[in-house]
């Protein structure tokens, strides 16, 4: 087993996609020691949930962390979201790009070499048996006491959870959500850079409960100057005579994989992309209107506050693109 994981480590580094980060940590000799044959689930492909936490494998039950680690705590940390299509994890390079960027920027070094990483969430995936799934990765500072000093966390922690999510029931997807504007803005870009996949969620969270107590299924969120920013987990498109829109990278917002994989998926079926500041009533005003995101996928929007959206439902732009993502992360 050993001899197959070095071999597959010199294979990542030689093809540039997952060069290690560091030096060999001694996670993979943890977890080749206790491999195990993946737990028989009742119907194939459903599996079981599967977390490996610091070296060890554990289920839902059993899998804990300290009440002392900066994550509970602080919020101190950063975390991954990643499908799984038919077994096979999609774009697993660059959301671990991701995360490591986030790490790195909130001066944070992940315990572990990317390669290694990649080995570790490909094992947890085939002990789950999960074939239709998410992955969820999630990088603590790790123990400490209750005092904010980082210095006092003397290693990170490394949370890896296979499992399945499902936001919305499926018809909404042919019909469109229902959509509320929050009053929670996005955070100040200057406080913390969007760019960080943080644990610290709240402002989209009250944003959340907003839509909740609204009656609708999501909410679009503004920046502190009322331009339009993002869903409450989600990036958001509208589309107006042909041309589909988004805000850019430098508005405040998540860089989300989705988001560069619809990007690109649009421009190569030939149409125009722009990416542009937008208020509420480009909005309003749009034919169509949809959001991507790693757990939304891409799912049209039917309303915002009380207005239709085009005809109402999934546009025909958002119906195409859907496809071809469909087609593509299954390929």
């Amino acid at each position: 087993m050993m001899c197959a994981l070095q071999s597959r480590r010199r294979s990542l580094r030689h093809q540039g996609g997952l060069a290690a980060a560091g030096p060999s940590s001694d996670y993979i000799l943890d977890m080749s020691a206790t491999l195990q044959p993946a737990k028989q689930a009742s119907a194939p492909g459903a599996g079981v949930p599967t977390i490996w936490l610091d070296g060890k494998w554990y289920d839902r039950d059993t899998a804990t962390v300290s009440v002392y680690d900066h994550g509970l705590l602080y919020g101190d940390g950063v975390f991954e979201g990643i499908r799984i299509y038919g077994g096979k994890i999609f774009r697993l390079a660059e959301h671990l790009e991701r995360l490591y960027d986030s790490a790195h920027a909130i001066w944070m070094t992940v315990p572990m070499p990317r390669d290694e990483m990649a080995t570790v969430t490909e094992e947890a995936v085939r002990r789950s048996g999960i074939t239709e799934g998410y992955i969820r990765h999630i990088v603590t500072r790790g123990v400490g006491d209750l005092g904010l000093d980082p210095r006092k966390c003397p290693r990170p922690s490394i949370i890896i959870i296979v499992d399945t999510i499902k936001l919305w029931p499926e018809e909404v997807y042919e019909t469109g959500l229902k959509v509320v504007t929050a009053g929670t803005p996005i955070p100040q870009r200057e406080s913390l850079s969007p760019r960080v996949k943080s644990l610290n969620y709240m402002a989209h969270i009250l944003a959340k409960i907003e839509g909740v107590q609204a009656g609708a299924d999501e909410v679009l969120m503004l920046d502190s100057a009322g331009s339009v920013a993002e869903g409450s987990g989600q990036n958001i498109f509208v589309v107006k005579h042909g041309v589909i829109s988004t805000p850019p990278i430098y508005a405040g917002i998540l860089k989300g994989v989705t988001r560069d994989v619809v990007i690109d998926l649009a421009r190569g079926a030939g149409y125009e992309v722009r990416e542009t500041m937008l208020n509420r009533y480009d909005v309003y005003t749009a034919d169509e209107a949809f959001f991507t995101g790693t757990a939304a996928e891409l799912v049209g929007i039917r309303q915002v506050d009380g207005r239709l959206i085009g005809a109402g439902k999934s546009g025909p732009v958002t119906r195409d693109l859907r496809t071809r993502f469909q087609a593509l992360v299954r390929s």
